[in-house]
């Protein structure tokens, strides 16, 4: 069985930071920006591991949290070898786990954190995501300055960092349960195109999250993915029809909800922080959704094995947020 159910596991607050286009965004508030790329940095990739730097340790002042107090240190990025993540964590003396699901990165994080916490091995978690649009674009695609064209399917990546701190300490964000998703490959090579290679592996996971928790779609007040885009979501709402006559009427996906039009990026938002800044930065500010499936959304992809013309995998992992009175 995939899902798990836990008993008393809460997300007692969160800090983000977002990137240059981003502060100009659907966002309704965030708690830093950066007004550009380079964040005060030599390079782009240094940027990255600053804006993570700052989320920890605004996180842990305004919590009251000393090194000591936290029991692990989770999450991870984009770049080769989380590389960016990595790099930030050496500042600590935490202990350290990184990981990596592509743009479903962020849920993972809370699904290990939360298991952690649920087994009373570990009390106080801190979890800690990022993406850079400058370092993802050169790495998977081109460097923004060789001006290649982009196709309207593709999406852009978002710029930002969210640092999340865990433990049983009741809050008005509780855990409730997750579902870990299972690698899909739907045979499409093209990484212009990335909503319609994870959709699939969204609509898996749905799925698997109701049907084992025996729930219906109705069971929740909104279900957000993390980076399909607009063109992805679409998919996924015509998948979910077709394959299992449910209609996603309560439905909307963080990287369709982020830029403007006017931003002009191509299908909507990508990348690890697209979910976490959307759902803390707009979604939850609301307040009429009360339970809340967040499903973030990766591509298992490598350039590599692109340019080999090889098939790119998806997964999706899901976790159940509810906003407590």
């Amino acid at each position: 069985m995939a899902s798990t159910k836990y008993k008393d596991v809460y997300l007692n607050d969160y800090f983000t930071i977002v990137g240059p286009l981003e502060k100009d965004s659907h966002l309704k508030k965030y708690n830093m920006q950066m007004n550009d790329y380079y964040f005060g940095e030599k390079t782009f990739e240094l940027a990255e591991i600053k804006m993570q730097k700052v989320v920890i340790d605004n996180l842990m002042q305004r919590n009251c949290l000393k090194t000591s107090d936290v029991d692990l240190l989770v999450g991870g990025d984009l770049t080769n070898q989380i590389a960016v993540t990595n790099y930030s964590a050496k500042n600590y003396s935490f202990p350290f786990l990184g990981l990596y699901s592509a743009c479903a990165t962020f849920v993972e994080t809370l699904i290990v954190a939360s298991n952690f916490i649920d087994s009373n091995n570990y009390k106080k978690i801190i979890g800690i995501t990022s993406s850079h649009n400058l370092t993802a674009e050169k790495q998977f695609r081109y460097p923004v300055e060789y001006g290649a064209p982009r196709p309207h399917t593709a999406t852009f990546t978002t710029t930002g960092s969210a640092a999340v701190f865990l433990s049983k300490k009741k809050s008005k964000l509780k855990i409730e349960s997750s579902t870990i998703g299972t690698p899909i490959d739907m045979g499409i090579s093209d990484a212009n195109n990335l909503g319609a290679v994870m959709a699939p592996a969204a609509a898996s996971t749905i799925m698997r999250h109701l049907e084992e928790l025996k729930r219906d779609i109705n069971y929740y007040d909104l279900i957000l993915t993390g980076d399909l885009g607009c063109i992805g979501g679409k998919i996924l709402q015509e998948y979910m029809e077709k394959n299992y006559n449910i209609n996603m009427k309560k439905y909307l996906d963080a990287g369709c909800e982020l830029f403007l039009d006017s931003q002009e990026t191509y299908a909507g938002g990508s990348g690890p922080v697209c979910l976490p800044l959307v759902l803390f930065n707009k979604i939850l500010n609301y307040k009429k959704y009360k339970k809340i499936l967040i499903v973030a959304t990766g591509a298992l992809h490598s350039v590599t094995l692109v340019n080999q013309k090889q098939p790119i995998p998806a997964i999706a992992h899901a976790l159940s947020l509810e906003v407590v009175e």
